[in-house]
């Protein structure tokens, strides 16, 4: 089966910081902020912040965040969505199918430095969904079913005022999970510095800006991911 990493969350740019890493492999997710008008009220930084082992600056505790992806272990979570508006990774999303991984990855900022570490910052892996169903990808804002409605009803792009989702992707609950622990992408020696995920297993060729593209993995690459992530946990995160 193959698979898709995207990167997503808080980055320098949108809202200005990165979420932490430690030495350790645990992390915080931060999401990027919400720069749509929404349906309903969505949660802000200062919501998160008591539940995060992250700094927050005051300058943006009142800003409505775009909580994509969902994870149902998050805070304000429901359940495992996520959702996309933007041709560049709706369409590698969109030829996924139901057992299939989607990936997703952010920058963080380390904030305890490891060998296994880059000096700054670093691209990782920070959870999956298995996919409970084939995408959807609504021609507009209210072509879904009603069991498709139900199914996106806590996604940060139905709440949209209009929804705006080009994919919508739902995890399996029993597949699917935010990690306690990052996985390293980029590597040690920087991180711009490709490691042998993005190099040795998907098609990237981990030139330029690798850590904003979406990463494709075919069937055997999937599943060397799987069995590297798996090794990886075994062993604090550094493999």
């Amino acid at each position: 089966m193959p698979a898709v990493a995207i990167n997503v969350g808080a980055n320098t740019n949108e809202p200005g910081f990165r979420g932490p890493i430690r030495a350790d492999g645990s992390f915080a997710f931060v999401p990027i902020p919400e720069s749509a008008p929404t349906r309903e009220p969505v949660p802000t930084y200062g919501d998160l912040a008591p539940h995060l082992d992250a700094e927050i600056p005051d300058a943006v505790h009142d800003r409505p965040v775009h909580l994509d992806p969902e994870f149902a272990e998050y805070p304000a979570g429901e359940a495992y969505t996520y959702g996309d508006d933007h041709g560049v990774k709706a369409r590698p999303l969109s030829s996924l199918g139901a057992g299939d991984r989607v990936y997703f990855y952010a920058t963080l900022s380390v904030r305890e430095a490891a060998a296994w570490l880059p000096p700054d910052w670093g691209a990782f892996l920070i959870g999956h969904f298995e996919l409970a169903h084939d995408p959807t990808t609504p021609d507009g804002p209210e072509d879904l079913s009603a069991a498709e409605r139900a199914r996106f009803a806590s996604n940060a792009h139905r709440k949209r005022d209009p929804p705006d989702a080009r994919v919508l992707l739902a995890g399996d609950p029993d597949g699917s999970r935010l990690y306690e622990r990052a996985v390293p992408l980029s590597a040690p020696t920087a991180g711009t510095d490709p490691g042998p995920i993005v190099t040795a297993l998907s098609a990237d060729s981990g030139a330029g800006p690798w850590w904003r593209r979406p990463l494709r993995f075919d069937e055997g690459a999937a599943a060397a991911l799987r069995d590297r992530i798996a090794a990886s946990r075994a062993d604090n995160y550094q493999a």
